[in-house]
This record gives structure tokens, sequence and C-alpha cells, in this order.
């Protein structure tokens, strides 16, 4: 993710003071705040690891685990499809999600995240089932019991007006009213915020999206159109398709006044559309995008998915989310903000961190990849731009916290995740050069396409293609990811 408008030009060098207080940070709606007890809710136990199913433990009430948000996830089931029947009409959405779901626990009830509009009616496997709220925790008890190994679905009808999430921190995400319309934004836990969801990073599903709205307006999606909107009298539903395991905070619907243009790319269906009414087009957009995906494949291999593109709204947050083929911009974005969307469709969506904790793995490989395609393109080396950085004064704020494990607070921080997280690359890369540096680009997104990964597992996979030592990888990971202080030595050139 980006801001729409304040991500550097990477042709020109960036300076020191821009580090410092002069240039906004990039995640505008990424608000630091005090916030009264969240020191004890981050202290709360952590729900049990979704393995301890697998060895008889006991099924936590609510959590999957991450460090950050110790309520979100749920554990006993694995969702591997999403089928959301969604009829807006502003502020009202009435809506019908059906979840198929394999248990990987003999289940007597189970919860799923959710913080959305009224509960009209639940039921598993075409039986109803009870259910009851607490929080943002759904707890459905079936019927019968369901045991380990089986395949079941879940069906929830809800109806009424979603609610953003609005996190004192980390800002407005989730189900977002526009001028027009809607948007979905979810990262990190809004899907919660408009259908019931196992939001677990690591557990991706596929997803079929049914949105009906005025016959008038265009609604978008992940994935691909399965063919055009269905109308009937004055309104009209449009299905799309993600074919490809998306982690939930990835998902999303745009639904508006959009001018929207079909076209390929390497293939590839490329669909962009955009708000006329911010006086802006897609023409940047849908070229930038283009030369992106095919820059990215040539850098980092395959495309992971059946579809790009972006859409280009009027949010009113000021900034940019990589949704999963089809990035959503917060009014015209520059090309350096698309580039970073584009990147991310291998570095975020397609191999995605097992925790958020690991959000370096996203961020700073999409900002690296912006300093790699202004090198390619007669812009600054990587280098002179890590060197502009590496410059800021050592009692500076810039190295005040830990790349690798910022906090929840801090996960989206300009300076410390995305900045010092291309860094840290640039330092691995002048550690073990510039060909084994490339293949293991390659290799990452290829090894853990379309699933999760950590720290750790780039630290393997790097000894594994580039020779680097065990303790050679963990002295760079300590020295640039888990230390909160300016590395005595600079990336060598």
């Amino acid at each position: 993710m980006t801001s729409a408008h304040e991500t550097p030009d990477p042709t020109t060098p960036p300076t020191p003071r821009s580090l410092t207080g002069t240039r906004p940070p990039t995640r505008t709606r990424r608000r630091a705040a005090a916030v009264a007890g969240l020191a004890c809710a981050l202290t709360l136990t952590a729900a049990l690891p979704v393995e301890a199913a697998a060895r008889g433990g006991a099924i936590p009430a609510s959590g999957a685990g991450d460090p950050y948000f110790p309520f979100a996830g749920n554990q006993g089931y694995d969702v591997e499809h999403y089928d959301l029947d969604l009829d807006f009409a502003s502020p009202v959405l009435t809506a019908q999600a059906t979840l198929t779901a394999r248990a990987t626990a003999d289940l007597n009830e189970f919860h799923l995240d959710y913080s959305g509009p009224a509960i009209e009616e639940v039921e598993v496997s075409g039986r109803p089932a009870d259910h009851r709220r607490e929080g943002q925790e759904l707890i459905i008890t079936p019927s019968a019991p369901i045991p380990a190994g089986h395949v079941f679905t879940v069906r929830v009808r809800y109806r009424g007006t979603p609610e953003t999430v609005d996190d004192p921190q980390l800002g407005a995400h989730g189900w977002i009213i526009t001028d027009d319309g809607a948007v979905t934004l979810n990262q990190p836990d809004g899907a919660r915020s408009w259908y019931p969801v196992n939001d677990d990073v690591r557990d991706k599903a596929t997803y079929t999206f049914h949105i009906t709205t005025a016959a008038d307006m265009t609604a978008l999606a992940n994935g691909e159109p399965t063919g055009p909107p269905r109308v009937s009298g004055d309104r009209s539903t449009a299905t799309w398709v993600m074919r490809e395991p998306m982690a939930s905070y990835l998902s999303m619907v745009a639904i508006g006044d959009f001018t929207r243009t079909d076209g390929t790319v390497g293939g590839l269906p490329h669909i962009t559309a955009y708000d006329p009414a911010g006086q802006e087009t897609d023409g940047e957009l849908r070229t930038v995008t283009a030369e992106a995906v095919q820059w990215g494949q040539e850098r980092f291999g395959a495309y992971p998915f059946d579809s790009t593109g972006g859409i280009i709204d009027r949010v009113g947050g000021g900034y940019a989310l990589e949704t999963q083929s089809r990035p959503v911009y917060d009014g015209a974005p520059d090309e350096a903000t698309i580039v970073h969307e584009i990147a991310h469709q291998w570095f975020g969506d397609s191999v995605t961190p097992k925790t958020w904790a690991d959000i370096w793995l996203n961020e700073g490989f999409a900002t690296y990849a912006e300093w790699l395609w202004g090198e390619s393109r007669g812009g600054p080396s990587a280098q002179s731009v890590f060197d502009e950085y590496y410059a800021t004064p050592a009692d500076d704020p810039f190295w005040s916290r830990k790349t690798g494990d910022p906090g929840r607070e801090h996960m989206f921080d300009y300076q410390t995740v995305y900045l010092r997280g291309a860094m840290a690359l640039h330092a691995l890369r002048t550690r073990i050069g510039d060909a084994d540096f490339s293949a293991l680009l390659r290799a990452w997104a290829e090894k853990h396409r379309h699933g999760n990964a950590d720290t750790g597992d780039l630290l393997a996979l790097t000894r594994s293609v580039a020779g680097l030592s065990e303790a050679d990888a963990a002295q760079w990971a300590d020295t640039w990811l888990y230390t909160a202080a300016k590395p005595a030595e600079p990336a060598a050139r």
C-alpha cells in the first residue's frame, strides 16, 4: 500500500531531510495516536497456533495467533471458497455470504470474524444453526457436530448499513461509503465489516462476487467478470471471480459511477476504471500498469494472477491499496505508486506474510521495486537512493524502531517499514551480488506462490540460492531488521 500522491519519484534522489518530517508519510490514513487500553489489548494472551487442533489442543474462543491482531482469524477449519451475494442500495447492504470450508478438528461450534450488519439467518450445510455475536466474533453452533476432515458450508444472510472499521491508530478501513457508492479497503482487518470471514492471512481462499446495484452504476471486484452484467428492470448484477487463493484483506468490491476500459496486456485481461467526477482519466494508469506488469514478469517471474488493472476512486483516505489483481487508488496515482502496487501482486498478494509482524516483506519488497524500476529506466541507482537515506544521522528517529517487528502501532510506518525495508534488501543485494539477488527475487516469488512465508523462510532461501552461511544470514537480519539503530556499516558498493 502507498499514498496516492506522496510516493517519491524514483527518478529524483531523495534527501535525508525528507525522512524527518518535511514530506508527509506515505500512508496518510495510518494515524499515530495514543489509545487508552492499547497496551492491555496487546498483552492479552494470543490464541494457540492453528496447528494446536492437530495436536489435540483446545480450540480457543477466537484468534489465529497473530501477534498484532490476537482476535483476528479463527481455528478448527480452513475456508476454501467465499461466495458473496451483495445487493447495495446506498447505504444499505442486503447480502448473503456462503463459505465452503473443511474442518481441521471436530467442531461442536466455530467462530467467524464479523462486525457487519444485523444477521437474519445462519445455516450450516443446509440446516438452521444457532448463532450469537460477541464483539467482532460470530459464534455458530451447527445442528450436529462437524467431524474433522469434513467439508461443510456456512450460509449467513444479513442486512443493514456496514460500519467502517475506524481504528484510532490504523485509520478507516473495511467498507467505506463514497459520494456515489462504496469501496472496500480491508487492510489489515476490515473484511469483517462487510462479510463473515476467517480473517487469518494464512487462510487464503478463492472468491465469487455477485454484486447487484442500480443499473446505471458499475460494480467491480477482484479477478475477472464472468460476462456482462445481468439487467433486471432498474437493477443489474455483475459477477466476478477470483480463481487464485486470496487473503481476505485483499478482497475488494468497488461500486460507483465508473468509466471502465477493458483490454489486454501480455495476453492477460487488463481492466481499469475511474470516477469521472474526479476530473481524472485512467490513461496513465493503464499505460504504466501494463509496463509494470511486463517489467515485473522479467524481474520476478510469471505474473501470479489471471488479470490486472486498477481502479481510481474518490475515497478521501489518501492512500492506495494492492487489492489482489486490481489495486485501488484514491485519486490519480503517480508512476511510482503504480509500480509499488503492481509489485505487491508478487510480494504481498501472492507471497503473503504468515503474520503482520513480517509486514516488511510486503512493503520493503514493493518499495525496493520502485528503486529497481527507476534504476532500470535511467534514474538514480538503487545504491544512490540507499546512500541518501543511509546519510540520515544515527540519532534521527528514522532509526528508532525495528523494521522486522515494528509493533502494531507502527506497522505502516513509512520510514521504518517501507524505506528501511527496502534498505535491508539493498544491503542483502550488495552482500550476495546482483546475480544471486535477482535469482532470489524470482525464487521467492515462485517457491511461495499463492502461499505464505516469513523472514525465516527468506533467510533459508537466501542460504540455498546464494550460498550465504547461516551465521551471515542471521547477522544481516539482526543488523537490518531486528536492531533499532543505524547499522555501523552501509551496504557495500
